[in-house]
């Protein structure tokens, strides 16, 4: 007994003297959703020690030691730091078990993905709860021969359909994914007993950090944020209890905390910095939205959970992660940026900036677990140089999805979307929810629209030469992490030529425009619109790019790699058809519907040769011979020793007298000479010993082919390894100009960007907005753009109206029937502000604009059960926002506030924020009301003015609805008519025409309205 315990004193020894100084710094991560836990549960005291070491440990294997303790040197009494785990009486699992139950432990916080030959397989309690989510079937093994271990649970896929379940885990259920591939050991430094491959975790794969996954949406950024916040800061002033509510309903009531924020996309190396408050934190969120947020544990306490609160309402996944020892600061980011550009100065970012983006790349770097990646320099986002789109406005507007089913058709990104490349389609986005606030930003813009306006064979041709190109800037991307591979490289040279092409076009067109002589009454527009395509022009840089194209073109052989992967197609339909196959005989009627489509990724890196020397097939070589002179030697070589073979074996057939003899390789015979029918009897006095026979058939072995197919085989895998240095030296090519690449795609972006804003300037009559420094709003004919598109399709026109804001008239109360269009001329004209400040032509006759700072929306009605937010709270929290954050710059549109509660109460409401407008915040206001109590006690407004719109009623009872708006009030409403259109029962119709004649004795016949005189549904207009 005493010397079991001092084997495991010892044992804790040493395990304590041989750790990691670094490992106490380790972080532990754990995630969570709106629809998981927001905090990881506690793991035992052994799972804890040991995630906190899983990312110093090197998982190299080393030279075998052997240590000797003496009694003496054992301490005595108890011992300090967490306890042992429990002991099995029984002896490890076998080594591929132990090996996941070790990674099990360390990377706790992850779904374990084992390669085993040529499937992914999930163990122990991991396979009992995520084979079903993948719908896959689990089953049980024994832990080893004989032991008295209860059967382990496993489930598997096939290897090649790991992005389709990646997408699942990762995408649709929010989960970190832990990627434990096989790495073939070497034999000569292999010892006897040792596994052929090593198995080790590659690769941590979350939400926020995707790189090159199929799954990922290419029209759209993929972004990982980093939140930093001091949770003191929070407590201090905060309201701690709003009335009637057990916790504080809204960021406005909490102190103005600065937050700093960093967010990356590691698929396209962005990297963004930005500082703000707490109570601009949610529409920052919204604007930026990521796929996964990083948090300081310490919010996952239940006394700073505030923070997690706010971000859960909008459903977004949070990942926990232990605070840094060292915290990173700008220096230290360096290492990871591809290159650091002239005007980047550390002392820029703030220090909560600062904070986020350390603890941003510090969760990258451990998540890639060592490999490197080369983001761009970080750029800062300046309040002050965007406007501010806050979250509800995002929503309301419909920019990026419908507030209907959060679909991307009938969006304003839909309407707009006529880019032709993926990036410029994620450039337009980020445009559109971040519009500039810079005149000269903006003129420089507009310019370029104009000039592929004016010139549409320039933008025919430029559109045309965008259609060829790829996504640069996730390309080059994947060569940071050492995952392009040789189908990368031709994209990208394709897309570098093109681009040479493309700044012909362009160097062609300016010299067309410099011919001309500028008229004097357009000296200074014409000369600055003359300048848009130059500028773009300078910041090309291709003379290095197109060397490494070039070099590309002449190396790799684009016939050999189509063939290449033409056997891997065949080769996956193969197991695909024997996955079938399976089903077919152990299924169950349910299993034998169709498989669902897999996703076929491409390789990754050039795939070793396990080809022999002659099994029948051509050699596939995806390097061009001239590719190097060590490679055109060698395939010299291989050309010999074909040529010798193939004397070899008529030598052999005419010596043998055997013309079916063939010399070939077997995986089970190796190389062996083969013959058939009446030449088996020919051979066998020369070759007595068969190494097999039938009746027909005979191989036997002969040393001289032995010899040669060893030495083709050699060749071959010298020729493999030539071809895999000469890919090594390409993607180090990309990354060595790496920082050119991503300049000429941003290049390549902003034309795409222009070319779509032309070609809808062009299709739906759009016009060049007028930017100004002032306050002031003066539209002429203006649309709704997605409205507009919806009515074309079914034939029908828009009604334009126009919007007249300024100094004179700062407020538009506006009063009119149900249905008449009242919100759709409130978005129309935010819509207007956004596309004009964004560097697009406008959906209007004429527009003046002056700049908006923000723009503030307050339209529809939904509630939020989940944070326990009625109606009428979630449209005060909204109202309550557009009053202290507005400004004299900002641009308010409010749909009729204070209908969720009395009409006594929503009056009172409906004026204080038009008081409060008016005399406070001072903005640009548009106000729908259907309180027309509000017209009259606003008289007094002297920059407050009324317009509506009506109902048009015919002889015969039909109605339509007037659009157009005009100058005073309405105080008919027309529901009743709204209600027949509706298709509401005439019984009740006519109750509710009763009712309303007493509630509104003065009310004329035409509002309560008989039921000739309600009508039929209506022939409205559009």
């Amino acid at each position: 007994m005493l010397a079991g315990s001092a084997k495991l004193v010892a044992r804790h020894v040493l395990s304590r003297i041989t750790a990691s100084p670094e490992s106490s710094s380790r972080r532990a991560y754990a995630s969570s959703s709106h629809s998981l836990s927001s905090t990881r549960p506690r793991h035992a005291s052994r799972a804890r020690s040991t995630q906190l070491q899983w990312h110093c440990l090197t998982q190299a294997r080393g030279a075998k030691r052997k240590a000797t303790v003496s009694v003496k040197d054992i301490p005595q009494g108890a011992i300090d730091g967490p306890p042992l785990p429990p002991q099995d009486d029984e002896t490890d699992y076998p080594p591929l078990l132990q090996e996941v139950r070790n990674n099990l432990l360390k990377f706790s916080h992850c779904v374990l993905l084992t390669r085993v030959g040529g499937f992914y397989e999930l163990y122990f309690e991991q396979a009992d709860e995520i084979a079903p989510l993948l719908n896959i079937k689990k089953t049980k093994r024994k832990a080893s021969k004989g032991s008295k271990r209860p059967p382990v649970s496993m489930a598997g896929f096939p290897a090649y359909q790991l992005e389709r379940y990646l997408k699942i885990l990762v995408q649709d259920l929010s989960k970190h994914v832990a990627i434990c591939d096989e790495f073939v050991n070497d034999a000569s430094t292999r010892a006897k007993g040792d596994s052929q491959f090593t198995r080790r975790v590659s690769r941590i794969v979350t939400p926020g950090t995707l790189i090159d996954e199929h799954f990922m949406d290419p029209w759209e950024n993929n972004y990982l944020l980093s939140i930093h916040v001091n949770p003191e800061a929070l407590k201090a002033n905060a309201v701690k209890v709003s009335p009637g509510s057990s916790k504080v309903s809204s960021v406005l009531n909490l102190p103005r905390t600065e937050v700093g924020l960093a967010w990356i996309d590691l698929s396209s190396g962005d990297f963004i910095t930005q500082s703000t408050d707490i109570a601009s934190l949610p529409s920052a969120v919204a604007r930026i939205r990521p796929r996964e947020i990083v948090l300081d544990s310490i919010f996952a306490e239940e006394q700073n959970s505030r923070m997690v609160s706010i971000l859960k309402e909008e459903g977004h996944v949070i990942t926990f992660q232990e605070p840094a020892t060292q915290p990173l600061s700008v220096v230290d980011w360096l290492p990871m940026m591809g290159d650091v550009v002239e005007d980047f100065n550390p002392k820029d970012f703030s220090t909560a900036e600062v904070a986020a983006g350390g603890s941003l790349l510090h969760y990258v770097k451990h998540q890639l677990l060592g490999a490197r990646t080369r983001l761009q320099a970080p750029v800062r986002h300046q309040a002050g140089d965007h406007m501010s789109i806050d979250k509800n406005s995002l929503r309301a507007l419909e920019i990026r999805s419908t507030i209907h089913d959060g679909s991307h058709q009938g969006s304003l990104l839909h309407s707009l979307k006529e880019t032709v490349t993926k990036s410029g389609t994620r450039l337009l986005t980020q445009r559109l929810c971040a519009p500039s606030m810079s005149l000269s930003t903006i003129n420089e813009r507009l310019d370029l629209v104009e000039e592929m306006i004016d010139y549409p064979q320039l933008r025919q041709d430029v559109r045309a030469l965008l259609g060829q190109t790829f996504d640069s800037l996730r390309l080059v991307t994947k060569f940071t992490v050492g995952r392009g591979d040789a189908d990368d490289l031709m994209e990208l040279s394709k897309t570098v030529a093109t681009t040479a092409d493309l700044a012909k076009i362009l160097q062609v067109h300016v010299a067309s425009r410099n011919a001309i002589i500028i008229s004097q009454e357009n000296q200074v527009v014409e000369a600055r619109r003359r300048q848009c395509i130059p500028a773009l022009q300078n910041r090309f840089d291709l003379i290095q790019p197109l060397e490494l194209a070039q070099r590309i073109q002449d190396t790799i052989d684009e016939e050999g790699l189509s063939e290449y992967h033409r056997i891997e197609n065949d080769q996956a339909a193969e197991m695909e058809e024997m996955a079938q196959d399976v089903l077919g005989q152990e299924a169950g009627k349910e299993d034998l519907k169709e498989l669902p489509k897999r996703i076929q990724p491409k390789p990754h890196m050039i795939a070793p040769s396990y080809k022999s020397a002659t099994d029948g097939r051509d050699d596939i070589w995806i390097m061009k011979r001239k590719a190097s002179e060590t490679l055109a030697k060698l395939h010299s070589t291989l050309d010999g020793l074909d040529e010798s073979k193939a004397n070899l074996e008529q030598q052999l057939r005419k010596e043998l007298g055997a013309e079916s003899l063939c010399l070939k390789w077997t995986p089970n015979l190796a190389h062996i000479a083969h013959v058939k029918g009446k030449d088996v009897s020919r051979v066998t006095a020369q070759y007595p010993k068969s190494l097999s026979s039938s009746k027909s058939t005979r191989s036997f072995q002969v040393p001289e082919w032995t010899r040669l197919g060893t030495e083709m085989d050699e060749i071959r895998f010298r020729i493999r390894n030539e071809e895999q240095r000469v890919l090594s030296d390409l993607r180090e090519g990309v990354v060595r100009n790496l920082v050119k690449l991503r300049r000429n795609a941003a290049v390549l972006d902003e034309l795409d960007v222009a070319c779509a804003f032309a070609i809808l300037a062009v299709d739906k009559s759009f016009v060049r907005p007028i930017l100004n420094a002032g306050t002031a709003h003066h539209i002429i004919g203006g649309r709704h753009p997605v409205v507009e598109a919806g009515l074309v399709e079914q034939g029908r026109t828009f009604a334009p109206n126009d919007c007249l804001l300024g100094e004179n008239e700062r407020i538009w109360l506006i009063t009119g029937p149900n249905m008449a269009g009242k919100s759709t001329y409130l978005r129309q004209n935010a819509l207007i502000s956004i596309l004009a400040q964004t560097g697009s032509f406008v959906p209007a006759e004429y527009a003046e604009v002056g700049l908006v700072d923000k723009i503030f929306t307050r339209v529809g009605s939904a509630d939020n059960l989940y944070q326990d937010q009625s109606t009428f709270m979630v449209e005060m929290l909204e109202t309550a926002q557009i009053l202290k954050e507005a400004t004299p710059r900002s641009f308010v549109i409010m749909d009729e506030v204070g209908r969720g509660t009395t009409p006594e109460d929503g009056i009172a409401v409906g004026y204080a924020c038009l008081h409060h407008l008016y005399h406070i915040n001072q903005s640009r206001t548009l106000f729908a009301t259907h309180f027309h109590a509000l017209t009259d006690m606003t008289k007094d407004f002297e920059r407050l003015r009324c317009y509506c719109n009506d109902v048009a009623e015919e002889a015969d009872g039909r109605f339509s609805y007037v659009h157009r708006l005009r100058k005073g009030v309405n105080r008919q409403s027309h529901a009743l008519k709204v209600a027949r259109v509706a298709g509401m029962p005439e019984n009740a119709i006519a109750v509710a025409a009763r009712v309303l004649k007493k509630l509104k004795p003065e009310v004329t016949n035409d509002e309560a309205g008989t039921d000739e005189q309600l009508g039929p549904r209506p022939a409205a207009t559009a």
